[in-house]
């Protein structure tokens, strides 16, 4: 397992994924020439994602520092990001084993058509199952109930992302694709159920999307002009305590240019990944419909849809609300501010669901978020208690740390508390409700895979 772990962190997405694409495309039995190509589009997209999103970090994130600083509250919860999380997940035990036994599952629950989601290609994202089933294992002395724990959420997060997929696909325009971080795929199930509430209050009628604003205000509607407003609101607020200097108007405008950058050029690097899936598709449709009519969706990192116009936008209006949210909010004690910049990964399951509409996601996303919010608070002592033993440093200014984007997940906690809880009752309660769950979908699917894209139509 330290061998599989140390092979992926040093080849990265941009090479792994690119791999698994060239082995896929000759499963299907697409030239090697179609294949390579394909899995050349995938690692240069991939890599170009992610050169733009680490160059993009390095500027805005002083700025959320000195916003979140700027509101003088010290709460004592600190939020040190996913980063810090993945690094705690893949130092335990308990991780590293679920790290072989995830690959096997993912595998094997594809192949037998458990689920249409080939997960494997985003073997990274399996922390998000590790630290919760590291906690479970810490607390409870149990090997067993700590893995099974993580697989359990595993089959919960594959559910969802294939209740998802479809839409996902639809919306970001990458055939065959889907997202299947348990962290980021879980808010589309809050979606997809206040959705049809949301109409009835007519939201669907407000016309706010990147299209529709670009329509009524034309170039300032572009999602270039709109990059730069935001990034200059959000560095604007990041310097309110020396807005009269002209380091901070510099600061300003650097974040406004290069949020512009990012709307500008993401959609171009977008097009480079998709075309690594044309060959594949066509292949695969040929292939399978002499045999069935399975439709399935290959697992992408959710960077790929990071720097969509309605999804950077929303994450981007979400990070001032979350930090103003934190302070008011009873009973909360977490201050996020490392994955205040992950906000663009945390949408996008909403974004897909209410199809781009501004409004509903900002909304959807204040609520969501805020309920995680709460489950960070509750589970931040055990999570520092791991963390600590790792070598996780705790910021001086905090008496505990958490993740926003990767414990502030009030579903999946639900299942983590379960077992916890050590009571075969309430684990008892989490599997049945899963496989409740499992068989109304498939015994439902196209319907409900209609119902979703019908209600997301109305906002179109």
């Amino acid at each position: 397992m330290d061998i599989l772990k140390e092979i992926i962190d040093s080849l990265g997405a941009a090479v792994v994924v690119p791999i698994v694409i060239f082995i896929i495309a000759k499963v299907f039995k697409v030239t090697t020439k179609k294949s390579f190509l394909a899995a050349m589009y995938a690692g240069v997209g991939l890599a170009g994602f992610m050169l733009l999103i680490n160059a993009f970090t390095p500027i805005i994130s002083p700025v959320i520092q000195r916003m979140v600083n700027n509101t003088g509250v010290n709460l004592p919860v600190f939020d040190v990001g996913w980063q810090a999380t993945a690094l705690v997940a893949y130092s335990t035990d308990a991780g590293m084993i679920y790290l072989g036994i995830g690959i096997v599952l993912q595998t094997v629950l594809f192949l037998i058509k458990w689920t249409d989601v080939f997960q494997p290609s985003d073997l990274w994202n399996n922390y998000s199952y590790m630290v919760w089933g590291a906690m479970v294992t810490t607390v409870t002395g149990s090997f067993a109930l700590g893995i099974s724990c993580m697989i359990l959420m595993n089959l919960y997060s594959l559910l969802i992302s294939e209740l998802l997929a479809k839409r996902w696909s639809k919306y970001y325009n990458y055939p065959n694709c889907t997202i299947i971080a348990m962290h980021n795929v879980e808010p589309s199930i809050f979606a997809i159920v206040i959705e049809p509430i949301y109409n009835f209050f007519g939201l669907n009628k407000i016309k706010l999307n990147p299209q529709t604003v670009q329509e009524k205000f034309g170039f300032l509607g572009e999602p270039m002009t709109l990059g730069l407003v935001l990034g200059m609101l959000i560095g604007i607020i990041g310097n309110m305590d020396r807005i009269t200097t002209i380091m901070a108007w510099g600061e300003i405008f650097k974040v406004g240019i290069s949020t512009s950058a990012v709307m500008a050029i993401f959609p171009k690097v977008a097009a480079v990944f998709s075309q690594a899936f044309a060959a594949i598709t066509e292949a695969a449709r040929k292939m399978m419909s002499k045999q069935t009519d399975r439709e399935w969706y290959i697992a992408v990192n959710d960077a790929c849809g990071y720097g969509e116009p309605a999804t950077l936008t929303c994450g981007l209006i979400l990070i001032p609300i979350m930090v103003f949210i934190a302070v008011v909010l009873p009973g909360n004690q977490t201050l996020p501010v490392v994955d205040l910049l992950a906000i663009p990964y945390m949408v996008q399951g909403l974004v897909a669901v209410h199809n781009g509409n501004i409004v509903k996601i900002v909304i959807s996303g204040v609520i969501w978020f805020s309920l995680g919010l709460l489950v960070c608070t509750a589970t931040a002592p055990l999570f520092t208690s791991i963390a600590t033993t790792v070598g996780v440093a705790i910021p001086v200014t905090a008496m505990l740390i958490t993740s926003f984007n990767i414990l502030g997940k009030p579903l999946m906690s639900l299942v983590f508390f379960a077992f916890l809880s050590g009571s075969p009752l309430w684990i008892g309660v989490a599997v049945v409700i899963y496989f409740a769950g499992f068989a109304f979908y498939k015994l439902n699917k196209q319907k409900i895979t209609d119902y979703i894209d019908l209600q997301a139509a109305k906002n179109a």
